[in-house]
């Protein structure tokens, strides 16, 4: 079976202007033959995130507009900018709405679903979502729309800015992408505001951003980012958010967005593999965002030099939202405006600069977690999770059920690259059931094709052995595939384990359930609402490779070494404290320097 939504890399998809007018052009075709008596340009399926959703559609007729000057067009906008207007603005509360602070203000928002009371806890990012439809439009505007019903639209936009920041709660969901996305409706919105007007409106909005977004970013894996869901990241939102962050600059200038977007960039590119695959986050752990991430993921890509662009997004939403039939939808319309409005190009090589919780290279890669754990492994084609043991997750060596991966003090870092190879050296400190100290090094070795996991500590009594990883995946073309086993040998003996009860919290890769399907079973509070990463913190045991010591090892060392992709024979030899062989390289893990950080040097055979 296939993953569901982790399709294709995002840069494969042509952003040439040719390319990007037969995607208007096709949106036009669909909307005129949609386009209702009344002007509704709404799915006919449409039921939920629906409030936006007719303008946004005449946002990118719009724009087809002023790129082709199609005389089918301008009708078709007018008509279904007066539907919105008269059919979609929405001024008393909807019953049931739990974050006003101002009861019957009369001011506009729009509907996340229409009927009253259904639904209403997703009115605040609809009504983002309109106020940027509703910029787009205005942007859009010239030679379209008259001086009334222009007049009435920017009238409409302070309005749904006044309900967004004055009678309700500041992004209530604490999602970033929102919040963000509210500051830059703002941002937008000023430049159609008369000065004495429109100094506020920006003024508020960066300080919304400066108090109430970037005072509040959450550290992870040494980088500071807008809080998503509750959480640090989203595989889903967090692209989304480097897209408002792009817009945000684009817009004002201020450089701060700038800088923020550059460290979420550098994040997204260290925990993103050469394949795209990604994982995690507070609300998704597997779906992916598509067209809504194409305008960060290209600008600050160009901007930190690296091929963020390799990311799987849903390519069913590669150019706009759509429906299960495949019809058009105008949700999130206003990033495929930008997009086509940003002329940046894809950067498409990889960055070669070290980073600490990356290691990359051909077509390996390894994500680290803030502990220094790899939380993705790639080699051979194949993707492998941090594997489960007695409720402990990581890679690492295991005795007695006890996962040696949680560190207790510093980690050490050192980076290595020479003769075609590149390699990292992960020194940790842990404690075991026993309070004893050890010390876990970790050296990771790749040439591009194979990667190389040697780990060394102190010797364990019993019977220890590795937990190498959870394989779970692998590309397929433009898909990604379910697996239940890689390409893999060890020094010592390898055994591919499953567990032996089953249910959510006993993961079998052989089953069709997935990683996203299981999370959310685990999750405390329901599907869409749950966080699939606390909830998968839960998972009792998994399918897992596991490699036992390997033979010839020091005597005061137990050592375990495994190799991932493809070649032959694998009989690795260890002297002292400690130098590996391979068949492809020498590593001689040396004594610490002045800053305690083991040395390592590194030739190849």
């Amino acid at each position: 079976m296939h993953l569901p939504r982790q399709l294709g890399p995002l840069h494969d998809l042509p952003s040439t202007p040719e390319a990007y007018d037969a995607v208007l052009a096709d949106v036009a075709e669909q909307a005129l033959a949609r386009l209702t008596p009344e002007g509704n340009l709404e799915h006919p399926d449409a039921d939920d995130d629906i409030g936006d959703t007719s303008l946004g559609v005449t946002s990118l007729l719009a724009l087809a507009w002023q790129r082709s000057k199609d005389p089918r067009l301008p009708e078709a906008v007018r008509r279904s900018l007066a539907f919105h207007l008269r059919e979609r603005v929405y001024t008393g509360d909807n019953p049931g709405y739990p974050n006003l602070t101002v009861r019957d203000s009369g001011l506009p928002y729009a509907r996340y679903v229409l009927e009253a009371g259904a639904h209403p806890i997703g009115d605040w990012p609809s009504t983002v979502w309109a106020l940027l439809q509703a910029v787009n439009v205005l942007d859009l505007s010239d030679g379209l729309v008259d001086d009334g019903p222009r007049a009435e639209l920017v009238e409409l936009g302070r309005g749904y800015w006044r309900w967004l920041t004055e009678a309700t709660f500041f992004n209530p969901q604490e999602a970033g992408n929102q919040a963000i996305g509210c500051v830059v409706g703002g941002l937008m919105l000023a430049r159609h505001l008369p000065p004495e007007v429109a100094q506020p409106v920006r003024e508020r909005a960066l300080a919304l951003y400066t108090d109430r977004i970037r005072a509040h970013r959450v550290l992870d894996r040494g980088a500071l980012l807008p809080p998503e869901h509750g959480g640090a990241y989203d595989n889903n939102y967090g692209p989304i958010s480097l897209s408002f962050l792009a817009q945000a600059h684009r817009i004002s200038g201020a450089e701060m967005f700038a800088e923020d977007g550059d460290a979420l960039a550098r994040y997204i590119d260290a925990r993103l593999p050469n394949g795209g695959f990604d994982n995690g986050g507070p609300r998704y752990s597997e779906q992916h965002s598509g067209f809504e991430s194409v305008l960060g993921l290209r600008y600050f890509g160009a901007r930190i030099g690296s091929d963020l662009g390799r990311y799987r997004g849903d390519t069913n939403w590669g150019r706009h939202a759509v429906k299960p039939d495949g019809g058009v939808d105008g949700h999130f319309a206003w990033m495929l405006v930008w997009q086509i409005q940003d002329t940046t190009p894809w950067h498409r090589e990889p960055s070669t600069a070290p980073a600490r919780h990356r290691l990359r290279a051909g077509s390996v890669s390894v994500a680290f977690d803030h502990r220094m754990t790899p939380s993705l492994v790639e080699a051979g084609g194949t993707y492998y999770l941090p594997a489960a043991v007695n409720r402990q997750h990581g890679f690492g060596p295991v005795l007695g059920g006890f996962l040696y991966c949680r560190p207790m003090g510093e980690v050490r870092v050192r980076d290595v690259r020479a003769d075609g190879l590149t390699a990292k050296l992960v020194g940790k400190p842990v404690v075991g059931r026993d309070h004893v100290l050890r010390h876990v090094r970790s050296l990771y070795v790749t040439d591009g094709t194979r990667l190389w996991v040697t780990v060394a500590v102190e010797r364990l009594g019993g019977t220890p052995y590795l937990l190498a990883g959870l394989p779970y995946a692998a590309d397929d073309g433009d898909r990604v595939r379910r697996v239940a086993e890689g390409e893999a040998a060890a020094a010592g003996a390898l055994r591919l384990t499953h567990p032996g009860r089953q249910g959510a919290d006993h993961f079998d890769a052989r089953a069709e359930l997935t990683q996203e399907q299981a999370a959310f079973a685990l999750a405390a509070d329901p599907r869409g609402y749950g966080d699939p990463d606390e909830g998968w913190r839960h998972l009792v045991a998994s399918t897992a490779y596991e490699a036992e010591p390997a033979p010839g090892a020091p005597e005061h060392l137990h050592v375990f070494a495994v190799r991932y992709g493809p070649g032959g024979d694998f009989a690795p030899s260890f002297e002292g404290d400690l130098t590996v062989r391979t068949e492809a390289f020498t590593a001689v893990i040396g004594a610490e320097d002045a800053h305690g950080v083991p040395e390592l040097t590194l030739a190849a055979c």
